[in-house]
């Protein structure tokens, strides 16, 4: 399922801490289902407060883990919480309103510190069920996936000696990289069956593996292997050098990677309420709002001159270095590093002066890992930074609308497909029913997007979202278009065009007129702006209208002594 992607927040930091979450957690086994409960009561909740999420322009879903007494979802969907109820992936939820994937909700749970993950899901498909009327059914049904077999002759995988947690971990700088080239993903997994690998190389290659994994080997016991491979994103770039997921699995495992319709175990959902009975009178007072989560230390130091930004997350520790105030603003407010407009009363020195971070995560901020250990919950990295922040710089701030330059959709000409409106409303990544991929022949177009039963409104909330780097405020619809739609949306990162990113259009001029990513990319990239106009024959344009701004009240230049 998509939760990750709490990526447009600065795209510097947040790039340089997210590869190294991946690298130091260990790889999750394959979720077993729970045991069938039907001769005993099955566990529930002690207390429960569900209530719908604040309206955001980034509504990303964070949560889904026992944090001491406490389960904690946020910004989640009711597919999010089926798909963790039963332990599956959402593209194995079938059926539903067409709400399913829209409508957002938040729950704060209690249960015993003790209780496992199993039961937790148990309690979740309880909570569902009590406050949401879900009804749903086990079936089996063909659906997109990529197939993993044996190559041609036999595999290229160690076996493992069976000791150690199961998992995997990043080496940066793989010597195997040209001098000057584009470096590879390296991967080093130990303990892993097949069945494991398969569920997690969607997470570890997912720009490629947009549909989920299945083991189909036939291959038993546990394995050790390396793994190099391109990111889709930079494959264009790195030229002859550049190796993709599907070769990497197929020249260095020994494997293959085929996309098929394959049978697969589903959860059907038959009926289910847009809306959750009440909560219990006096639900506030017997499950107040969890304290703010702070670090337990943290160390703020002068950057060294000419000394190169780095991040890394390790267990329970965060480790930057030579950024500034305002990277870490960006960051924690998921605002855009490039647009100054949108931090009011900034001063100067805030981009200016460089400093190091390095903090240990209080136990609030750690959630339990895989192998059953404490590590840092990294969807509590945002508001740990804002707390940083107010303690050791004395900043204090709030959030009003300004005029400022911000995005609007307008009709041109618009050309989509008029949508069922029984299906399902949302955007997945990956190809539509046509199975075309046009990544396949540009890897330049970095994203690929198939949008169904989709009205220009909702396509004009879930912007943000959908196109980190491009937009990091609301954006207005004003094409007049009532009808819901079926279409696919193909464009390049922010990051993969060849020249910085250039401002968007203004009102009074066309998008090919004023907007230079609108012209032919010397690398084939298209830009999300210019995508819009051709693919969906709408524009994308930015006129003066009120907006979010964060707006300073109060920062000093240096923090407190540590």
């Amino acid at each position: 399922m998509i939760k990750t992607m709490r990526a447009f927040a600065s795209a510097t930091l947040l790039a340089l801490l997210a590869s190294p979450l991946i690298a130091q957690t260990a790889i999750a086994p394959a979720a077993a289902q729970p045991a069938a409960t039907a001769a005993a009561t099955p566990p529930a909740f002690e207390l429960a407060d569900v209530q719908p999420s604040a309206h955001t322009a980034t509504p990303y879903f964070t949560g889904g883990s026992l944090r001491g007494d406490r389960y904690i979802l946020h910004n989640a969907t009711m597919l999010d919480m089926i798909a963790l109820a039963y332990g599956m992936d959402s593209d194995n939820v079938l059926s539903g309103p067409s709400w399913l994937g829209i409508d957002r909700f938040d729950v704060s749970a209690r249960a015993p510190r003790a209780t496992s993950p199993d039961d937790v899901k148990l309690m979740l498909r309880a909570l569902l069920v009590n406050r949401f009327h879900l009804v749903t059914h086990n079936d089996t049904h063909p659906l997109a996936s990529y197939v993993l077999r044996v190559d041609k002759g036999a595999s290229k995988l160690k076996p493992s000696d069976g000791t150690g947690t199961p998992g995997c971990d990043n080496t940066p700088n793989h010597p195997a990289t040209p001098p000057g080239g584009v470096a590879y993903n390296y991967i080093t997994c130990h303990n892993l069956t097949l069945d494991e690998i398969a569920q997690n190389l969607k997470g570890l290659a997912g720009g490629y593996l947009t549909n989920p994994v299945v083991n189909a080997t036939g291959i038993q016991g546990s394995w050790d292997f390396d793994i190099h491979w391109t990111s889709r994103g930079n494959l264009a770039k790195a030229g002859a050098d550049g190796i993709s997921i599907f070769d990497a699995v197929q020249k260095q495992l020994g494997l293959k990677l085929t996309p098929e319709q394959y049978p697969t175990p589903v959860v059907v959902v038959d009926k289910v309420d847009e809306k959750p009975t009440p909560n219990a009178p006096g639900l506030d007072k017997a499950l107040p709002p969890t304290p703010p989560a702070e670090f337990d230390v943290a160390v703020l130091t002068p950057s060294k001159p000419g000394a190169q930004q780095t991040g890394r997350i390790t267990a329970n520790q965060v480790n930057v270095t030579n950024f500034t105030l305002k990277d870490l603003i960006d960051y924690a407010w998921n605002l855009n590093p490039g647009d100054d407009d949108l931090i009011a009363n900034a001063p100067k020195w805030l981009g200016q002066d460089h400093w190091d971070l390095l903090a240990k995560a209080a136990p609030e901020a750690q959630a339990i890992g895989p192998d059953g250990k404490p590590q840092f919950d990294f969807d509590l990295l945002p508001h740990l930074v804002q707390a940083l922040l107010a303690d050791r710089f004395q900043m204090k701030s709030h959030i009003e609308d300004r005029t400022i330059d911000a995005f609007t959709l307008v009709a041109a000409n618009p050309h989509m497909t008029k949508a069922d409106p029984l299906n399902r409303t949302g955007c997945k990544e990956g190809p539509g029913p046509d199975g075309k991929d046009p990544r396949i022949a540009n890897p330049v177009l970095g994203r690929l997007l198939y949008c169904q039963n989709m009205t220009m409104a909702q396509l004009a909330d879930q912007l943000p979202s959908l196109a980190g780097g491009y937009i990091f405020t609301p954006v207005l619809d004003s094409t007049g278009l009532k009808d819901a739609f079926d279409f696919t949306l193909s464009f390049s990162r922010a990051g993969q065009l060849s020249g910085a990113k250039p401002p968007p259009p203004s009102a009074s001029t066309s998008a090919s007129n004023n907007d230079p990513s609108a012209a032919a990319d010397p690398t084939g990239g298209l830009s999300l702006v210019d995508a819009i106009a051709k693919q969906l024959g709408v524009k994308l344009i930015k006129v003066k209208r009120p907006s979010p701004v964060l707006v300073i009240d109060h920062i000093e230049q240096k923090p407190t002594d540590n």
